[in-house]
């Protein structure tokens, strides 16, 4: 069958099942699971003899939504909450998986331009990080302490400003998206070339182990959600550049409702970095190498399961569930 008869004689059907899926009216989980069948029975048509074919775009974007609505509807009764963090995220991260690797390819990019630049110029590092910071880090080297600017103010109130502070440069990250990804871009341009200097300074002065087992403590999770904000950011903006098959205003509605998901999914793990910073990361020069090393690797693994593996196994799940293999 041509490529041209194929999609005239699906074109109503997928139309219609696409009113379904993004309509207020849903049928129940079993009449849309065999709908759903149906599609990756198209999807799989069309990825065997029209291989290059945009259709097989389509058909994937309207299967992975498919995956949400009737998973969502299946768990209805379920406490929403839990299904929110459990389910929906996951899947969400799944579908946009590529936005999740191109904002951690442009991060290590743009550090590995700060690492490179600052190496290359002596006077690289005090204009990116100011010299009130560096003067201070440099006292505090020499006092054998590189990390001790962290000692500074309280407990709550380092916790309170530094939390606030991430969630703003969060939510900042994911807004300016709405400039085709561009402002999302370089957020995470300041914060890589940031980075890059930021530790080439320590390297520079023979103490990168000694701010790595310290600042990452707290640092592994921050940047980790910075990085996944900006996937939802490069989300926001890729709705509003590729609408695909939908019109623009609506691939924009779907844009921000997943992308603002995705950015409230970072808020745990920034608290979390918040009260790391505030009350731990202080004593990290009085710690056992074990224990400062042991809590760089636990947190860094918590938020690389749940943003890396787990929306794979979720996915793998509710496909098995539906009989699709």
């Amino acid at each position: 069958m041509r490529e041209v008869a194929f999609i005239k004689q699906n074109k109503e059907k997928w139309l219609n099942f696409e009113k379904t899926i993004f309509g207020k009216q849903l049928k129940n989980p079993d009449e849309l699971a065999s709908l759903y069948i149906q599609l990756i029975n198209d999807l799989s048509y069309a990825q065997t003899y029209y291989p290059k074919s945009k259709i097989i775009g389509y058909l994937n974007q309207l299967a992975a939504k498919a995956f949400q609505k009737i998973y969502k509807t299946k768990r209805e009764d379920k406490n929403r909450f839990i299904e929110f963090w459990k389910t929906e995220v996951p899947l969400i991260v799944y579908e946009y998986r590529r936005y999740v690797l191109y904002a951690f390819l442009l991060f290590f990019t743009f550090t590995a331009i700060g690492v490179l630049s600052a190496a290359k110029d002596d006077t690289f590092v005090r204009l990116i990080l100011g010299d009130h910071y560096v003067n201070t880090t440099m006292e505090n080297i020499e006092k054998g302490d590189p990390v001790a600017i962290y000692k500074s103010g309280s407990n709550w109130g380092s916790f309170i400003g530094i939390t606030l502070n991430n969630l703003y440069v969060g939510i900042l990250t994911f807004v300016l998206g709405i400039f085709g990804g561009v402002g999302t871009g370089y957020k995470l341009l300041q914060t890589g070339i940031m980075l890059g200097a930021f530790q080439y300074m320590f390297q520079a002065e023979g103490v990168l182990w000694e701010s790595v087992r310290g600042i990452w403590i707290h640092g592994a999770m921050e940047i980790f959600a910075i990085v996944i904000e900006g996937a939802a950011g490069l989300i926001l903006g890729a709705s509003i550049l590729f609408p695909k098959t939908y019109s623009r205003f609506v691939s924009f509605k779907i844009g921000v409702k997943n992308g603002v998901k995705i950015l409230i999914s970072t808020f745990p793990f920034t608290f979390a970095a918040g009260f790391l910073e505030g009350y731990i990361t202080r004593y990290s020069n009085i710690m056992p190498n074990w224990l400062s090393v042991g809590i760089i690797l636990i947190t860094l693994s918590i938020i690389s399961y749940y943003y890396l593996v787990y929306p794979f196994i979720v996915n793998k799940k509710l496909r098995h569930s539906y009989g699709v293999v």
